[in-house]
């Protein structure tokens, strides 16, 4: 059996995550990293992706909204605006996100906010894709 390791998954709104896994692997800027026990000292920015939590014979899938991951000898702790597990998207209400945000990207207007429309469509896209892994 793999050593584990703590990890924290936490949002403005509450804990997500605060367990001991064996592996985790998070979307970097940089790209896809798994993070094991005794794993090298690292903080890194997060882009919005997945993220996949393993123990023993069990994965579990879950969204994240950007953030930053720090990891050090005693745990990892994960920062992000949100987080979602893949059983709880809700798919129609991601689709639904996924129009509003191209419908504002269409119009350009000096009224809309493009940064925030973009990162809208990119968290909806990724939901959506996580949701349709089921």
């Amino acid at each position: 059996m793999a050593t584990k390791f703590r990890l924290q998954v936490i949002t403005p709104n509450k804990a997500f995550l605060d367990e001991e896994v064996e592996k985790a692997v998070i979307r970097t800027t940089q790209g896809d990293i798994a993070i094991l026990h005794d794993h090298i000292a690292l903080v890194a920015p997060l882009k919005i992706g997945q993220f996949t939590v393993i123990n023993s014979k069990n994965k579990r899938f879950a969204t994240i909204a950007g953030g930053f991951v720090h990891v050090d000898l005693d745990k990892t702790v994960v920062i992000t605006e949100a987080a979602e597990w893949q059983e709880e998207i809700d798919l129609e209400r991601a689709v639904e996100a996924k129009k509003r945000a191209e419908e504002r990207l269409e119009k350009r207007r000096m009224e809309v906010d493009t940064l925030r429309a973009e990162m809208s469509l990119q968290r909806a896209l990724n939901r959506i894709e996580l949701a349709e892994k089921k």
